[in-house]
């Protein structure tokens, strides 16, 4: 039963592999950051958009949203969606990939995780906030990078802002307007 084993090699899988980081991030870490931004959507839309989502449903979804790259790796979003050919096969090798974990569970747990990491039609709204929360983080990373002055990230920044801008999810529109502003700041001028 390897499954744990094989979750635990995600702080090993480096994303933005194309580009020049000034600090490394793995999707171990990215994971984590996914999570509480989607846990902060759901939340904003319960509270501020008459919603009725399962904040932790949502946080649990995001936890595994890259666990099938433990076995494939992180793909670079350029080479991804290159074109549809490209786009569909890789779909097809996570697919792979996450039936492999699954695999690795006794009978009794896979149904379990098997619903984390297919999402059934019930999940719709809570994929789309794990998908908003994965961009916010793109996002936030360039953020990151620039404040340190690689200027590598400042195409993706900008590219990724302008797909953020776009989701039509009031929480998202929220979430940035409120909450990523702070990321500019030094940690003086957080206090």
């Amino acid at each position: 039963m390897h499954f744990f084993a094989y979750l635990s090699r995600m702080k090993f899988i480096q994303r933005w592999g194309l580009m020049r980081n000034i600090r490394p991030e793995n999707i171990q870490e990215h994971s984590l950051e996914v999570a509480m931004i989607a846990h902060a959507l759901a939340l904003i839309r319960n509270k501020f958009f008459q919603g009725n989502i399962n904040p932790e449903r949502v946080m649990a979804l995001a936890v595994f949203h890259e666990a099938g790259e433990v076995i494939t790796g992180d793909l670079a979003t350029p080479i991804k969606y290159f074109n549809p050919e490209i786009e569909k096969a890789y779909h097809h090798i996570e697919e792979i990939a996450k039936k492999k974990l699954l695999n690795m569970l006794p009978e009794d747990l896979k149904g379990e995780y098997d619903k984390l990491f297919f999402i059934e039609e019930s999940d719709r709204i809570n994929w789309r906030l794990v998908k908003a929360a994965d961009k916010i983080s793109a996002y936030l990373k360039c953020v990151e990078e620039l404040k340190g002055g690689n200027q590598e990230f400042s195409k993706a920044e900008k590219a990724i802002k302008a797909e953020i801008e776009k989701i039509d999810l009031p929480e998202v529109a929220y979430f940035m307007d409120n909450f990523a502003p702070s990321f500019f700041l030094t940690l003086d001028e957080l206090d």
